[in-house]
């Protein structure tokens, strides 16, 4: 699927004012908007599989992050600290 690389700016009173077309336009013609105020981005539309990709972006790079930590602590000959104790000394 092809998506446009640009991201169109739009003032949130423009785009409170045309909310169906801002969504419109990230759904239908998978167009990435900026929100902005001042001139300054606030906060973006995106299309849904936008979100996906980023959100399994981070889950691959926490993924990451826990097995490194864990080699890490392997090599140190250190041991997880098991969840339930986390939980016990956190009170949850």
């Amino acid at each position: 699927m092809l998506y446009n690389l640009g991201m169109t700016k739009v003032s949130t009173a423009v785009a409170r004012k045309q909310f169906s077309d801002v969504v419109n336009r990230a759904f239908y013609a998978k167009e990435r908007v900026a929100l902005t105020r001042y001139g300054h981005t606030l906060a973006a539309i995106v299309p849904a599989e936008d979100l996906e990709l980023l959100e399994a972006m981070e889950d691959r790079i926490d993924a990451d992050d826990a097995r490194q930590v864990l080699a890490d602590m392997k090599a140190k000959g250190e041991k997880p600290i098991p969840w339930a104790k986390v939980k016990k000394r956190l009170g949850l």
